[in-house]
């Protein structure tokens, strides 16, 4: 009895960590804000405190509708719900007790990432083709809908689609694997194909505006490839400079919304020969790309790799708080799994 008591608890508790998350922009209307502004707000995408703090001046501004007067009148507004930024660290430590981790489907894998694939983060996975990167974006679809350690309750997941890899068939024998009802486990997965590089970003606004609608339900989101688009729309050398800024707005966009909403990121990403690498006698003459922008980005990176038939390895290539390390998956009918010897 004892022990339910806490478990109750413990969920008070995590509805209120839920509270301070989703602090709707409605609040705003008691102090004085009206509400065709907020709507405004929301039609950009911006609708909890905390979204508003994460965006500039400059783009409040850019809201058809919002003046400058206006502008300042909702940040200060905001200011005044809103936490003032500095907390202990002991604080902050409580707070990351709301991040959760998904599994991957491989136990080698998810010991390589601590457990999985973790929310308020962004984990960009990059390889050649056939090294797994699609299959791990439809596993996760998948395994993001069961329980899973540390009291995850499991959620629905967003998948943004630019090269249409996404196969809705494919999800099947990964949900027969983990005894899924095919059409309950199809009806989680909200699915969008995106066009241009500018229309994933207008996609991106839908999804907090989805996901704020419908607070904690969402726990993944899923872009694949990330660069695919933005390959397309840019091409030379000229127009680098504007890509790499539409970029790292897109993925500072991500950023916030992972960090706002509390859900998992998961990015994949191809492979470029480096012309310079060959000078520099480097092993591997290909590298992700985005260039830095991306690598700074993304919190966790996995490079992926050609094992044996089946197997695939994968290894942190940059993370803050893993070391680098290898694990071997493979690749089955039921999605990723653990590698057999």
């Amino acid at each position: 009895m004892m022990q339910q008591d806490q478990v109750v608890e413990e969920q008070l508790q995590n509805e209120d960590d839920d509270d301070s998350f989703f602090q709707d922009i409605d609040m705003l209307q008691n102090q004085g804000i009206n509400a065709a502004d907020l709507k405004k707000l929301k039609s950009a995408g911006i609708c909890t405190i905390r979204g508003i703090q994460m965006t500039t001046r400059k783009r409040l501004c850019n809201i058809k509708g919002i003046s400058e007067a206006k502008m300042d009148k909702i940040k200060e507004a905001a200011a005044k719900l809103g936490d003032a930024g500095f907390m202990t660290a002991l604080e902050y430590s409580d707070r990351r007790k709301t991040v959760f981790k998904i599994q991957t489907g491989s136990s080698e894998l998810d010991k390589l990432l601590g457990n999985g694939i973790e929310s308020m983060a962004i984990t960009e996975a990059f390889g050649e083709f056939r090294t797994g990167k699609t299959q791990l974006s439809h596993t996760l679809c998948v395994s993001c809908q069961l329980p899973g350690p540390g009291g995850y309750s499991g959620g629905k997941v967003v998948f943004i689609d630019t090269e249409n890899t996404f196969r809705p068939d494919r999800l099947k024998p990964i949900a027969d694997r983990f005894n899924l009802d095919h059409e309950a486990m199809l009806d989680n997965v909200l699915y969008a194909r995106a066009y241009t590089s500018e229309h994933q970003m207008e996609l991106l606004d839908y999804v907090a505006a989805k996901f704020h609608e419908e607070p904690g339900v969402f726990k993944l989101l899923i872009v694949d490839s990330i660069m695919a688009l933005f390959r397309v729309d840019f091409s030379g050398r000229g127009e680098l400079a504007d890509r790499q800024q539409k970029l790292a707005q897109m993925l500072s966009r991500l950023q916030k919304i992972s960090e706002e909403y509390n859900v998992a990121v998961f990015v994949t990403n191809q492979m470029t020969a480096d012309p310079g690498a060959t000078m520099s006698f480097q092993a591997d003459p290909k590298k992700p790309i985005g260039g830095n922008i991306l690598a700074h980005a993304s919190t966790t990176r996995i490079s992926l790799r050609k094992g044996r038939g089946e197997n695939r390895i994968a290894k942190i290539y940059d993370s803050p708080d893993m070391p680098e390390s290898e694990a071997t998956f493979a690749i089955s009918n039921g999605g990723i799994c653990d590698a057999k010897d």
